[in-house]
């Protein structure tokens, strides 16, 4: 029991709730799927997935699946972001470019493993919200930019490691350029928007990369000048949808 006068309150019955949710997550959604990084797994228990999902919807944080944030988006299922930071292969305290805020939940995961994460997003009203979100973690070494994550944010660049949240037609060459030698980049690749390659690519030399295809999975479109244009999205894929 914590003594009079302590700094911290006594855990509410939500919070040991939702810590022991986290938890079953970590070991029946993440663990048991592969994901064995330690430090993944750090920064997974270390963040509350409810902290960035709107109220309606915190009693579904730790389900096995993405849930909306509005603006037809949604915060990304658990283990599709446990795999694609393990894919970074992050040992800590890296320079990090994230494509796609989305509610902030994958850049605070970054962040608690990298030393500072730059995030890009397309949507004004979600980039603002995910801001909130992560200040009022204390989370200080993000920073969180509206634009076209196409065009990556060359002003932080280069970047040691870069992870996209949208599926593109390509790698867009912005990003290329903005990796630094010896840098991963993890993003979703294909023509068919319906269906995509989750790739990495290391950056070996200026003009050198090596590709390596981690798995496939379905994510929603990267827009942007060098991604997929309004005319060119099928409306056939429903908005938010991603899973492996």
């Amino acid at each position: 029991m914590a003594s009079p006068g302590s700094e911290h309150p006594p855990v509410s019955d939500d919070a040991t709730s939702f810590n022991a949710r986290r938890e079953s997550m970590i070991a029946q959604q993440i663990s048991a799927r592969g994901v064995r990084d330690p430090l993944v797994l750090a920064a997974m228990r270390r963040v509350p997935r409810e902290a960035f999902l709107p109220e309606r919807t915190r009693d579904l944080a730790y389900d096995d699946s993405p849930l909306p944030i509005g603006c037809g988006q949604t915060i990304s299922q658990p283990y599709i972001v446990a795999a694609m930071v393990e894919a970074l292969q992050l040992k800590g305290g890296e320079h990090v470019l994230e494509i796609g805020a989305g509610s902030g939940y994958a850049a605070a995961v970054l962040a608690a493993i990298a030393g500072d994460v730059v995030t890009v997003e397309r949507i004004g009203a979600l980039a603002d919200k995910a801001a909130a979100a992560l200040a009022s973690l204390g989370l200080r070494n993000v920073q969180v930019h509206q634009g076209d994550g196409s065009r990556g944010w060359p002003e932080g660049a280069p970047y040691e490691a870069i992870v996209v949240a949208a599926g593109g037609p390509q790698v867009p060459e912005s990003l290329k350029a903005q990796l630094a030698i010896g840098g991963r980049l993890v993003m979703p690749v294909g023509s068919d928007q319906q269906a995509q390659r989750l790739v990495r690519l290391t950056r070996t030399g200026d003009r050198d990369f090596r590709f390596e295809h981690l798995s496939d999975v379905r994510f929603v479109p990267l827009i942007g000048d060098e991604g997929w244009t309004a005319s060119d999205l099928d409306q056939d894929v429903p908005a938010g949808t991603e899973s492996t």
